[in-house]
């Protein structure tokens, strides 16, 4: 891939993006509580046009959006990703009853979608979920098979939709038993493990039938002008370019292959220590319905979102092959949640289906294709979680070259002393390269490149683990202060770290880039022997 720079309506662009983050969208996130939440966000998202890009852009303006709104906000940028996330499978796989109902409330804002991948036992090997559906006149189906969840799965007040999380939830914690409901919440929900941060979106299905407008597309802020870069002049997402039954067969940044740890992305923080698996069963009920039963872990916007994308098993023992992705409203009976107390300060929790029914008008794709659902929904954002840790890396270091050539010290600015610039120079270097690999990971991903999997992981890896070096030095180049709560780097220091671990792990990524180097030199050797 030749080099490439951004166009100058791009840059203008992001420097409008960067303004509109600090101005109009880091004062509604600095009222919002965390660990909820925050729909004034969403709203101001959605009336400045910015949701409804999510279905129009191309991997390249998807970075630039989330990269620019990190630099500002991170609330912002996390919120408007977690609506791309849990929409773009309706928006690449849904209905047009689907569509119409749940898009138009997702552009303006006034709906909050979630991903539900993760269990449990299936964080980063996402293809071992135990969601099954099991006909139920089989006489030897269970009704309601055994849930082998925490300890403490079951404990605390039941929420119902409408409520919002117990009392003595305030910043994500889990509701203590005893504690009454307050209302204002969104689904309904039980004590449970949660879900957690994920991102992702890809592959509209331009110009579908029944596809309403975008809410928003006249008016508000919209970036470019028709015509300019990032116009959707690449025509969208354009779905998934996966082509065989297996779910990564061609898909780009898939995890790749069925090796551990490699057959599917997690939707959020992964568990791989956990030793307690939850057994989610879909079973069915009747020739056209199942009836769901089992937990989601780790789900960002759980449980306030307004539907869910969940992904169950339909087929026992079929591995990523026997998926399938359901759209359910946060309404249905028997779904409930509880949010769980994390690191980084946006909202994550748990779901407990108990039975919760669904039919065919609710499935996502078709029956048991679900896996390809996912994998085309996290595939367009491996690289975009890379742009928001770039983002994130660029404020960081920014905020260094103030500090520094600000600050007397030794009798002179930390600026002059050697050992000072020389780590400024490796942050500024390290920032630089992780932004231009993302930028090539997107460009490749908009022209179709076939090492589009092997470019999106690097991306990701590099660009999230240089954000965690980068905020690291920064924290010790500005000392004591920078540990002291509401400053930029202490909040930069617990949201840097979360992504080197959701939607596939650091060592998920080298795991996919070394697949591909010998993927290409075993063909390379068949094509030359």
């Amino acid at each position: 891939m030749t080099a490439f720079s951004l166009e100058p309506a791009q840059l203008t662009w992001c420097e409008e993006l960067r303004t509109l983050a600090a101005e109009r969208l880091r004062p509604l996130a600095e009222k919002g509580e965390p660990g909820r939440v925050n729909r004034p966000l969403v709203a101001e998202l959605g009336s400045l046009g910015l949701l409804s890009r999510l279905f129009t852009s191309g991997a390249l303006d998807l970075c630039l959006m989330r990269e620019s709104l990190a630099y500002a906000c991170t609330e912002a940028e996390t919120a408007l990703a977690l609506q791309g996330l849990g929409a773009h499978p309706v928006h690449a796989h849904g209905t047009a009853a689907q569509r119409a109902r749940w898009l138009p409330r997702v552009r303006d804002g006034s709906a909050v979608a979630a991903f539900a991948l993760s269990e449990p036992a299936a964080g980063s090997d996402a293809a071992a979920l135990t969601l099954r559906a099991e006909p139920a006149d089989r006489p030897d189906a269970p009704i309601r098979p055994q849930r082998h969840g925490p300890p403490d799965a079951d404990t605390g007040p039941a929420h119902r939709p409408g409520e919002g999380p117990a009392t003595g939830e305030r910043g994500g914690r889990s509701a203590s038993p005893g504690d009454p409901p307050v209302t204002g919440g969104r689904a309904g929900r039980a004590g449970s493990p949660g879900e957690g941060p994920v991102s992702g979106e890809r592959g509209p299905r331009a110009g579908a039938a029944g596809d309403p407008p975008a809410a928003g597309a006249s008016g508000g802020y919209v970036g470019p002008a028709a015509g300019g870069p990032g116009a959707g002049e690449r025509g969208g997402y354009a779905g998934s370019r996966s082509t065989g039954d297996s779910p990564d067969a061609g898909a780009p940044g898939a995890f790749g292959g069925s090796g551990v740890g490699e057959r599917g992305g997690s939707d959020g923080v992964s568990d791989a220590a956990s030793a307690d698996a939850s057994v989610l069963a879909a079973r069915r009920d009747g020739r056209a319905g199942w009836r769901l039963t089992g937990e989601k872990c780790w789900i960002s916007n759980a449980p306030e979102a307004d539907f869910y994308t969940v992904f169950a098993r339909t087929t026992p023992d079929a591995g990523a092959r026997g998926v399938t992705a359901f759209l359910v409203p946060a309404d249905r009976p028997g779904l409930t949640g509880t949010s769980l107390d994390m690191l980084s300060p946006h909202p994550i929790g748990a779901l407990t289906f108990d039975a919760v029914p669904v039919t065919a008008d609710d499935v996502l794709g078709e029956p048991d294709r679900g896996f390809r659902v996912a994998m085309g929904t996290l595939n367009l954002f491996r690289p975009s979680v890379g742009a928001f840790a770039v983002g994130m890396a660029r404020a960081a270091l920014d905020a260094t070259l103030a500090h520094t050539g600000a600050r007397d010290a030794f009798g002179g600015k930390l600026r002059d002393l050697q050992t000072v610039a020389h780590q400024v120079a490796e942050m500024a270097l390290r920032t630089e390269a992780a932004r231009l690999m993302v930028y090539a990971a997107a460009t490749a991903y908009d022209e179709g490149a076939p090492d589009v999997p092997q470019r999106a992981a690097m991306a990701k890896l590099l660009a999230t683990e240089t954000a965690q070096y980068v905020v690291d030095r920064a924290v010790q180049l500005h000392g004591a202060r920078a540990l002291r709560r509401g400053h930029l780097l202490e909040h930069l220091y617990r949201e840097v770290r979360a992504p080197r671990v959701y939607e596939g792990a650091s060592e998920v990524q080298r795991g996919i880039i070394a697949k591909e180097l010998y993927r290409k030199h075993d063909a390379d050797e068949e094509a030359g022997a």
